[in-house]
């Protein structure tokens, strides 16, 4: 009979687990090739449980010993390591759709590395820092993004406002200046409507953050900054994953660069969700 992968072995075992072999497992799944080559004292240790409560999760999940445990393990990590890559197998990519959704994903992760893009990113933060007021827009497939972005920024600084897809565009736009930042979320089947918007802030003189698919988008040409995941270059196919995992960048460059002022905004919308009872302790 096959051997099921050890971390679902693992979550089928779990609820049978004491507290001591629990922690043990939370670090096999979290620190799968660390486990298969310490010993079990080291693991123990790294655990805060003694090294029999590392040998008693052996038997737990049904193995005849550690060893026996480990080297399943070990074996497990090498076929998986042996595993031709997609392209080279097209009946394989056929049957197997949710690898190339993988693989899709990590190409697009490893472009976002490219210097141009990086730059780019840096450039976005800047900008998102200085502005005054930053306004957002997004629609259709788009939005879902465009409203992510915006009550992630709202919780570092102020003045951020998202434009609804019922329209409150031109009421938002007025009150923007000239140190003002539009951010402008546009992918394929690209709206109309968020053109609209980025060509009204570019004939006003606002700077322009696009985020986008790729460089040359009907959007990325008439933005001053785009940052991209050239998403659709070989599939086609619009992934959320990557353009969350875009904006986690230009996060975090807005955290680092500008801690002060997050964490005085920080504090006073902590006192504000405590007050209107935001959150469940």
């Amino acid at each position: 009979m096959k051997q099921l992968p050890i971390k679902l072995l693992v979550k089928e075992k779990f609820s049978l687990l004491s507290a001591g072999q629990k922690k043990v497992a939370n670090y096999l799944i979290e620190h799968l090739d660390e486990f298969a080559f310490k010993t079990a004292y080291q693991i123990g240790k790294k655990t805060g449980v003694s090294e029999t409560t590392v040998i008693r999760l052996s038997f737990a999940l049904g193995f005849e010993g550690f060893s026996d445990m480990q080297t399943t393990i070990q074996n497990q990590l090498l076929q998986q390591h042996q595993v031709e890559p997609l392209e080279s197998n097209q009946q394989e990519e056929i049957n197997d759709p949710f690898r190339k959704v993988i693989e899709n994903e990590v190409h697009i992760l490893r472009h976002m590395l490219n210097p141009t893009n990086i730059n780019e990113i840096w450039n976005a933060v800047d900008t998102l820092i200085k502005a005054d007021q930053v306004l957002i827009a997004g629609y259709c497939l788009s939005h879902a993004a465009a409203y992510w972005f915006s009550y992630r920024l709202s919780t570092l600084r102020e003045n951020v406002n998202l434009c609804s897809p019922n329209g409150n565009f031109v009421e938002q736009f007025c009150n923007l200046t000239e140190n003002s930042a539009v951010v402008v979320f546009s992918f394929p089947r690209y709206s109309n409507e968020t053109i609209k918007i980025a060509e009204c802030a570019a004939n006003h003189g606002i700077q322009i953050i696009a985020v986008t698919d790729r460089l040359l988008s009907p959007i990325g040409r008439i933005s001053d900054i785009v940052v991209t995941t050239e998403e659709n270059a070989d599939t086609g196919v619009n992934s959320i994953a990557s353009v969350i995992s875009l904006l986690d960048l230009i996060i975090e460059g807005i955290q680092q660069k500008d801690q002060k002022r997050i964490h005085s905004h920080q504090q006073k919308l902590e006192m504000l969700y405590s007050s209107f009872h935001v959150f469940k302790e």
